[in-house]
């Protein structure tokens, strides 16, 4: 069965970095709906929002006090309300981003679990005595230091994977169950077009056991999920799984299985981090393990899965900082970034900003940096010993904000996202790289994502077609074919500052479908690329 998800590109904005309509300094709703005719002429199927429900902010949104509300930053539920119907006018669908794994510490149901051991939502948290008057267990959070959070009051450690300010949620509690499926049906009934599900690997945890990701009633959960949600709704699903493989990923989006369309897998992504340490790691990329990524990924959910495909998110440096060159090819190495992913089969994912080249921002003080992840970091290796310089590198290769930074619109002051102070600063390079001067110039990176976006609408092979990595080029080279019905298209891109050589493959070159060259594409046997040649060709069959 064939699914509008298979077919369009999701857009994803961060809301309070979006477009700011009031002066506040925070992107907002009204913001997000002025921006609409935008996302339709770049040609966007769905729109993932980043979470808009009440929230004190801790974790920018993603610790939420009450789902069914929106953040007054943001603006209230009829503007959401409108924001669908306007989507929807323009064909695009609202993704929700959906965080269950925990919710915040000021979550009426926290708020009541804290008053009593005996209180009927003490249950829909993880509560443990200390042991030796100390934490329950080893247990860490992701955002540095133990898990565990004393409660005074009574006499208890809650569990916390995150900030303190984020207690896990009890799934093993069916109301905890139930009353998060009323929360999900209350948005279907207002029209979504799915969900993007926070650390979805993470509620199955089995906290005395140490098991946090993939515990053993996690598939049972996801789909009593889709049993009693979205189940009988073409709705778009996509699960956060850091620790996913191919196999685990099958046992999300098997169709046959009544889960989820597909999840978001990191491995691509953390190859440029050193094996076994943290994400503050770094090494460089080595393009043979990536093409070895991807490639894995695209034959082993061949036939029985989905695959998501994306570089860049609100957690994420920028991939044109992070891979690409934003020095001296920032336009042609983002292009050649865009058609190598958006080629491959699988949905993909597009975060604002990527279509115009945004680059990462470097901070020189911590004073500069909100990204919770990032100061908890800073702060707990300065104790450490290291230097002020030494982390401040790290925050700038790998930190949040660099994802997060507004939107630049045009070249009037702060980009045109606020007339007032901006929640986070502006990257300074706002004047050269804006949504007006790529809109004004028929060759900049934006029309490229347009025509990748058609592409996908109008030629069955990008969506469908089988895919065969070229072996023989050089490891700089990542070439692969893509066929369907008697169709061949060739792939290639030099993934690197270095000129290579490169030898077609058998069978006739035919018309070129895109390319980032300013010349024709040489039809000689074997040709020499540029540094971030880019460019996709058919190929007759041999």
């Amino acid at each position: 069965m064939q699914h509008w998800w298979q077919e369009v590109v999701v857009y994803q904005v961060y809301p309070r970095s979006f477009q700011d309509s009031n002066g506040d300094g925070i992107g907002d709703l009204k913001g997000i709906i002025r921006r609409l005719d935008y996302l339709e002429k770049l040609g966007i199927g769905a729109l993932w929002l980043s979470p808009v429900y009440q929230s004190p902010n801790d974790d920018n949104g993603y610790d939420i006090s009450d789902y069914r509300g929106i953040m007054e930053e943001f603006g209230t539920m009829a503007e959401m309300e409108q924001l669908i119907q306007e989507a929807k006018k323009r064909g695009i669908r609202i993704i929700l981003d959906l965080v269950v794994n925990h919710t915040s510490d000021e979550h009426k149901w926290f708020v009541e679990a804290k008053k009593a051991k005996d209180n009927p939502f003490r249950e829909y948290y993880i509560w443990r005595d200390p042991i030796n008057d100390s934490y329950p267990n080893e247990l860490t959070s992701i955002f540095s230091g133990p898990a565990w959070q004393f409660d005074e009051a009574t006499q208890q450690y809650y569990l916390h994977l995150f900030s303190k300010k984020q207690p896990d949620l009890n799934w093993a509690n069916e109301n905890v169950r139930d009353a998060i499926y009323d929360m999900m049906n209350f948005w279907i009934d207002k029209g979504i077009g799915g969900f993007r599900m926070d650390v979805i690997d993470l509620i199955g945890k089995v906290p005395d056991q140490e098991i946090t990701a993939n515990g053993p009633k996690l598939h049972d959960y996801l789909q009593e999920m889709n049993h009693t949600t979205f189940g009988k709704k073409d709705l778009l699903t996509v699960g956060e799984t850091w620790g996913a493989t191919p196999e685990l990923a099958k046992l999300y989006s098997d169709p046959a299985r009544d889960e989820l369309s597909m999840v978001f897998q990191f491995e691509h992504i953390s190859l440029d981090e050193v094996p076994g340490q943290s994400k503050w790691s770094s090494r460089p990329l080595q393009i043979n393990e990536l093409k070895s990524v991807f490639s894995k990924w695209q034959t082993e959910l061949k036939n029985t899965g989905w695959n998501s495909l994306f570089w860049n998110n609100h957690d994420l440096p920028r991939i044109v900082s992070r891979w690409g060159n934003d020095r001296d090819y920032r336009e042609k190495s983002a292009k050649l970034l865009a058609i190598l992913l958006h080629c491959l089969k699988g949905t993909p994912y597009i975060y604002q900003g990527e279509e115009i080249g945004m680059t990462n921002h470097t901070v020189t003080d911590i004073s500069e940096v909100q990204d919770i992840e990032s100061r908890n970091m800073y702060f707990e290796k300065t104790a450490e010993g290291h230097t002020k310089e030494q982390l401040l590198t790290l925050i700038n290769q790998k930190g949040r904000d660099n994802g997060r930074t507004p939107m630049q619109w045009d070249s009037s002051p702060q980009a045109g996202f606020t007339t007032g102070t901006p929640w986070l600063a502006v990257v300074s390079n706002y004047e050269k790289i804006n949504v007006q001067q790529a809109l004004e110039n028929p060759a900049s990176l934006f029309y490229t994502y347009q025509k990748l976006i058609q592409l996908r609408k109008s030629s069955p092979i990008m969506v469908w077609g089988d895919y065969e990595l070229l072996t023989e080029t050089h490891e700089e080279v990542f070439s692969y074919l893509r066929t369907y019905q008697g169709k061949r298209w060739l792939i290639v891109t030099n993934f690197s500052n270095n000129p290579h050589a490169f030898t077609y493959p058998e069978g006739e070159i035919g018309s070129t479908i895109i390319s980032n060259l300013t010349t024709m594409i040489p039809r000689e046997k074997t040709i020499t690329l540029a540094p971030w040649d880019a460019f996709v060709v058919e190929l007759g069959e041999v």
